[in-house]
């Protein structure tokens, strides 16, 4: 029962960026995104994705592995939006 809450948890955390995600790939445009919150996102993230392993808790690291995939994505967008073409 523990781990189904903790994927529920999970689905619900890690579905949130997706609007975000997809917004970002249809625009192409992160200007209204904070830099220093996803910058900070991404790191935590990361260093949840790292617990999870370490725990070898599936809902930590399945949730945050594809968390930071999509938090990864849309820093990268924001870093790289002032160098693209509009």
């Amino acid at each position: 029962m523990t781990e189904w809450i903790g994927f529920a948890a999970a689905f619900c955390t890690t579905a949130a960026f997706v609007p975000q995600v997809l917004l970002v790939w249809r625009t192409r445009r992160t200007h209204d995104l904070s830099l220093g919150m996803f910058s900070l996102m991404t790191t935590g993230v990361a260093l949840w994705l790292a617990y999870g392993l370490l725990l070898d808790s599936a809902p930590i690291y399945v949730a945050n592995g594809v968390t930071l995939v999509f938090a990864g994505y849309i820093l990268f967008m924001k870093l790289t939006e002032g160098s693209r073409p509009l």
